[in-house]
Formats: C-alpha cells, sequence, structure tokens
C-alpha cells in the first residue's frame, strides 16, 4: 500500500484530499503546524483519528525529516497565506518547505522514497492575468493596477498602449511569471523549484493553479479565508455584504470537493508530469453576484454595500481556462449556487463565529491593506 503525506492535512483543501484518498484505499500521514490564525482551537475534529498526524512545521528539517520517512508520494498542501505584510513568511514556509523535501529526497532516497509530489500552487502567479485591447489588436498580460489608479477609484486593467479600458481573457498555464503579491512569488517560486528539481532528480512533479477554492471546513478565523466567509459573517449579524472595488469583477469559484479530485487525477495520472494545472470552476461570476447568490441562500433581504473600498494586491479579473485538466477527464461538477449553500450549510454547525467577523476587517484597515478611494470613477 502506498503511503502518502499531506502537507497542511488539517487545513482546507488538505483535509478534503485527505478524506478521498482514504476512500481509494492509501495509507495517509498528516503534518500540520495548526497556525493558530488558522486553527486557533487546535486539530479539528474532522481530521481522522486513526491515521498518523504529527504536529510540526513544514520548513523545519527535523519535522520533515520524520513527516517523510518512508513516504511514496507528498501533497504539499501546507502554505502560509494573509493580506499581512510579513513578507519573509511567505517565502520560508511556501518556498524553502519545497526545497526541504527535494533535499531531504535526494540526500537518502532509501528512508524518503519520494516518487511524485504534487504541490499546491495558484492562480496568484499569474498576476493581473491576461487581456485584449480592441483597438489595438493585441494581447498583453498587465502589471499589478498602481495604487495611485486605484486611488482614483479607477478599477479596470488599461491597454499601456492607447490607454482604453482592456478586455480581460482566460488565464492560461503559459500566463505566469508576473506575480503581483508576495504569496505569488512564493508560489511561482514553488513551482519553479518542484520542476527543475523533478526533472533532475527523477522525482515525477504536478503544480495544482487553484483558483478561488470555496466550501465546508474553509476557515472562518482569518481575513485571507475569503469572499464566502466575510459576506457570510457579515449576513449572519444583520449585516449587508461589503463587495470592495465595484463589485464587477469576475472571480472564478471552484468548489474544495472538487478540487480535491483534481488532486487525486494529478497524483494518479503520468500526463501530468512536469505541468502546472488550472483547477477553477468553468464559470466567471461577479462579486456582486456572490454577494446575491449568499443573500438569497441565507433568506436575507439585505442588499449589498459598495462603499468604494479596495483591497491591495486583489486582481481585477481571475477566471482560469481549464482545457488542461479537463484533458485528463477532470471537468468541475459543482455549481456556484450550490457551493454557497454548502458553506453557509458547515458554518451553521460552527459555534463562536461572531468575534472573528470584524476583527480581521479592523486589522487589514490598520495595515493599510484595505483602503478607500478618494472618489469612485463613473460608470
Amino acid at each position: 500500500m502506498s503511503l502518502v503525506l499531506v502537507t497542511g492535512g488539517a487545513g482546507f483543501i488538505g483535509s478534503h484530499t485527505v478524506d478521498l484518498l482514504l476512500e481509494k484505499g492509501y495509507e495517509v500521514r498528516i503534518i500540520d503546524s495548526l497556525q493558530p490564525r488558522v486553527h486557533p482551537r487546535g486539530k479539528p475534529t474532522y481530521v481522522p483519528a486513526d491515521i498518523e498526524f504529527i504536529q510540526g512545521d513544514v520548513a523545519n528539517r527535523a519535522d520533515m525529516e520524520r513527516a517523510l520517512r518512508g513516504v511514496d508520494y507528498v501533497f504539499h498542501m501546507a502554505a502560509y497565506q494573509d493580506y499581512l505584510p510579513d513578507f519573509s513568511t511567505f517565502i520560508h514556509t511556501n518556498t524553502e518547505s519545497t526545497a526541504l523535501i527535494f533535499e531531504l529526497a535526494v540526500s537518502d532516497p532509501d528512508r524518503f522514497p519520494l516518487r511524485k509530489l504534487v504541490v499546491a500552487s495558484s492562480q496568484s502567479v499569474s498576476g493581473e492575468g491576461k487581456y485584449s485591447c480592441d483597438a489595438e489588436g493585441t494581447v498583453f498580460h498587465p502589471d499589478p493596477r498602481p495604487p495611485d489608479q486605484l486611488q482614483r477609484g479607477e478599477w479596470d486593467i488599461q491597454c499601456p498602449t492607447c490607454g482604453s479600458t482592456a478586455t480581460p481573457l482566460l488565464i492560461d498555464e503559459a500566463t505566469c511569471s508576473n506575480p503581483g503579491t508576495t504569496y505569488g512569488v512564493s508560489k511561482y517560486a514553488l513551482e519553479l523549484l518542484a520542476f527543475n528539481l523533478g526533472r533532475r532528480y527523477g522525482i515525477e512533479t504536478a503544480a495544482m493553479r487553484y483558483t478561488y477554492v470555496q466550501g465546508p471546513r474553509n476557515s472562518f478565523y482569518n481575513a485571507y479565508s475569503g469572499i464566502a466567509r466575510r459576506f457570510a459573517l457579515r449576513i449572519r449579524a444583520g449585516l449587508p455584504p461589503v463587495c470592495y472595488e465595484d463589485g464587477l469583477q469576475r472571480r472564478d469559484y471552484v468548489n474544495v470537493r472538487d478540487v480535491a479530485r483534481a488532486n487525486l487525477i494529478a497524483l494518479e495520472n503520468p500526463l501530468s508530469n512536469g505541468l502546472a494545472l488550472n483547477v477553477g470552476g468553468g464559470r466567471a461570476v461577479t462579486v456582486l453576484e456572490f454577494a446575491g447568490m449568499m443573500l438569497d441562500a441565507s433568506g436575507s433581504n439585505l442588499e449589498p454595500m459598495v462603499p468604494g473600498e479596495y483591497r491591495l494586491g486583489d486582481t481585477r479579473h481571475t477566471v482560469s481556462d481549464l482545457t488542461r485538466m479537463r484533458s485528463l477527464g477532470w471537468e468541475p461538477r459543482t455549481p456556484v449556487e450550490d457551493n454557497v449553500r454548502q458553506y453557509l450549510e458547515w458554518l451553521d454547525t460552527q459555534v463562536g463565529t461572531d468575534e472573528y467577523l470584524l476583527e480581521a476587517e479592523r486589522v487589514m484597515k490598520e495595515m493599510g491593506v484595505v483602503r478607500k478611494a478618494d472618489r469612485l470613477a463613473r460608470p
């Protein structure tokens, strides 16, 4: 029986991947640091009690020597993700840990017989993505929107040649190497390490570029856990969901169970070797539309608020081209509406959520991550 290590296996994507691995008969080991901003109450109850669990740091050599011993396959799901400006932590946790996995596997193949590594990457490696300018007839990959543009309330990507509003295109796997955040840089560096070291030392690799993953177990404790958390907690408190920018940003929301299926396909299908793979929901949904879905599912008569706030580092539009994953036989199965319903049903089983509603927003505003535009651009 093959032994699979899931780093970050107590987390959102990691835990669902663990569930699917166990269903398919794999032997599973977990290493997770139980980072307090994600797991302030310790190890979650959904982590199976009958599998080996190591509380440890994926960037710590001694912890990873213990975790990797005898392992055939690794899902490297552990990651540091936040909006706070502790830049070195992103690189240490996300990138150095990947290098450490290879370092151990190469140093002692008998103790660490690693055959394949599937890493959790992110569509953030693509930065603002891919756009076309109809006036110029060109396709380009824009730099992050300048802070002064956002401060003016001008949200759309502009053609660098003529200044006209550009048209967003689906983001394929060739669109990369232009991340606009430290998190994105750490994930792009992780990919480069995995592909280059994997080729050099004969360890198969695949990198999963997730878009906006939603669903049960998505931590409501920290701000990075996303739009479902922010909207749901506000609605539960009788407050309207707040949409950043103008609410017309297009997003590609994918269900966590669909992501877990994609992970297993990448592990088992040799056609994934050496590839980055987009994993998204296959449907563009605006932030305002998502807010409406969550209000409808909650039975609320509230209306979304669009106060002209924005978050530094956010992209304007992010919708993935899924051609490559579809060629491996994967398709997203869960509509966004069901995704929202599943998250709300799970949140209803949780207690003590109200205390986390405003604290994360307050911290992000104090740190200058969330700002308010001087004025709103005219439509």
